[in-house]
């Protein structure tokens, strides 16, 4: 008997408990309900020393697509849809919308962080890490490796998003992947200091000194290229004078032809 008045009142209690949670919640549901949008604040959470966005172009894109947010309940300001209009900005890798307790709408922004840029023919544009393609920037300059000349991605002026074709993709991962190993080496990294695509695909190399250009051939088999340029500077061009060879052509397996 007594057992089972202790189940009683424990069930009496469990109830009450969750009659008052519900009524909290509810008044806490209404309260969101009827609070309004006090503003924005907008942050760029990666590194400030590249800025392809800034606070105040997200504040304007989000003013010209929805209207002004301050004032308005916070009830009716969809999240997910500033967060998907603002991920399809070329520079913007993600974006998270979301409101604190004190109505604040906060913005806070991933860049797309580019680590090569190309200047064609018919323009430039950039690429990250992963490949993905986004246009150069009137108000900001990234110092990144620049390949130019006759660059084998097609793309219209403003295009964002991956290489529009395999053979395009094909080309410019190549390219990454041998950007990024000289980037890693240091030593290439920093003394070459354009690369330059022929007509034909062969990449010219323009070390930092000298009067050399070293002709590389596609950005295949690049470590191999690279031994072999690494070879010249310290098997071949220590007994001629600054000059005399004015090509290196490396593009060869096992060869280094010097006119």
């Amino acid at each position: 008997m007594i057992r089972k008045l202790k189940n009683i009142l424990a069930a009496a209690f469990v109830c009450i408990l969750l009659i008052c949670l519900a009524t909290c919640l509810g008044i806490s549901a209404g309260k969101h309900e009827k609070a309004v949008c006090s503003g924005i604040r907008i942050s760029i959470t990666d590194s400030t020393e590249c800025r392809f966005v800034s606070e105040s172009e997200i504040s304007e894109y989000i003013g010209r697509e929805f209207g002004s947010c301050t004032g308005k309940p916070v009830g009716s300001i969809e999240l997910s849809r500033i967060e998907k209009f603002l991920d399809n900005r070329s520079a913007v890798l993600k974006s998270e919308a979301y409101i604190t307790p004190d109505g604040m709408l906060n913005i806070d922004i991933t860049q797309r962080q580019p680590v090569i840029r190309f200047e064609g023919t018919s323009g430039g544009f950039y690429a990250d890490r992963d490949g993905y393609i986004f246009p150069l920037r009137e108000n900001y300059t990234s110092h990144v490796p620049i390949v130019n000349g006759h660059i084998p991605v097609r793309i219209k002026p403003g295009y964002k998003g991956p290489a529009p074709d395999e053979e395009s993709e094909l080309w410019l991962r190549k390219i990454l992947s041998m950007t990024d190993y000289m980037d890693r080496s240091r030593i290439w990294g920093e003394n070459i200091v354009q690369i330059y695509v022929r007509e034909n695909g062969d990449l010219i190399m323009v070390p930092r000194e000298g009067k050399e250009r070293f002709i590389f051939g596609g950005p295949e088999s690049f470590e191999d290229k690279f031994m072999r340029m690494g070879k010249y500077y310290t098997a071949i061009r220590p007994s001629k004078e600054d000059g005399h060879y004015s090509t290196v052509n490396v593009k060869y397996d096992g060869q280094i032809i010097c006119r």
